[in-house]
């Protein structure tokens, strides 16, 4: 039987670096092309966009503050943000979030905005 769904532990798969920090990336474009889930540890970040992706952003820990074009946000525990793509976003601070991104991210799909 095909597998039907997906079961990870966090404490299962290796951080990689990345442009906004450190990312546990749970699920993958390899695992399924309809989402992404990473649990990513940002202190500052390069301000990037997506052409392709919408991003949900769930901070678990820490703050912090995000740029979203010209604007900025302060971020602590239970914030929740969605970023529209081709909207250029930067994090900093300390803080730890929960990033879907819809679609799944390709690889390729991060611009930088500086």
């Amino acid at each position: 039987m095909a597998q039907t769904y997906i079961h990870r532990r966090r404490s299962d798969v290796e951080p990689v670096p990345c442009p906004c920090g450190s990312s546990t990336r749970l699920v993958t474009r390899a695992d399924t092309d309809v989402a992404n889930l990473h649990v990513t540890h940002i202190t500052d970040s390069r301000k990037h966009y997506h052409r392709k992706s919408d991003e949900f952003y769930y901070i678990l820990t820490g703050s912090g503050t995000m740029e979203l074009g010209d604007d900025a946000v302060d971020l602590e525990p239970g914030v929740a943000l969605f970023i529209p793509r081709g909207i250029p976003h930067r994090g900093y601070g300390d803080f730890e979030a929960v990033i879907f991104g819809v679609p799944a991210a390709e690889h390729d799909d991060e611009f930088f905005a500086d």
